[in-house]
């Protein structure tokens, strides 16, 4: 389900693992939740504890969180 990258620093980390313009201390996390975002399908796949996966106010269309 990714489309595209934002940040330079993760489709880097995506595509490469590398991990230079990212915190080595959140590669880890930040790989958990890239790999659950790619495999899901839709917004509610998303919902896994820890994620703090929720909709943001105010955008329409409704846009998504999850903390790292």
């Amino acid at each position: 389900m990714i489309r595209n990258f934002r940040s330079k620093g993760l489709r880097e980390l995506w595509s490469t693992g590398t991990t230079a313009k990212i915190d080595a201390k959140m590669h880890r996390r930040l790989m958990i939740r890239l790999d659950a975002l790619d495999a899901a399908a839709r917004p509610e796949d998303m919902n896994i504890p820890g994620f703090d996966f929720h909709a943001l106010r105010g955008f329409d269309p409704t846009r998504y969180t999850v903390h790292v």
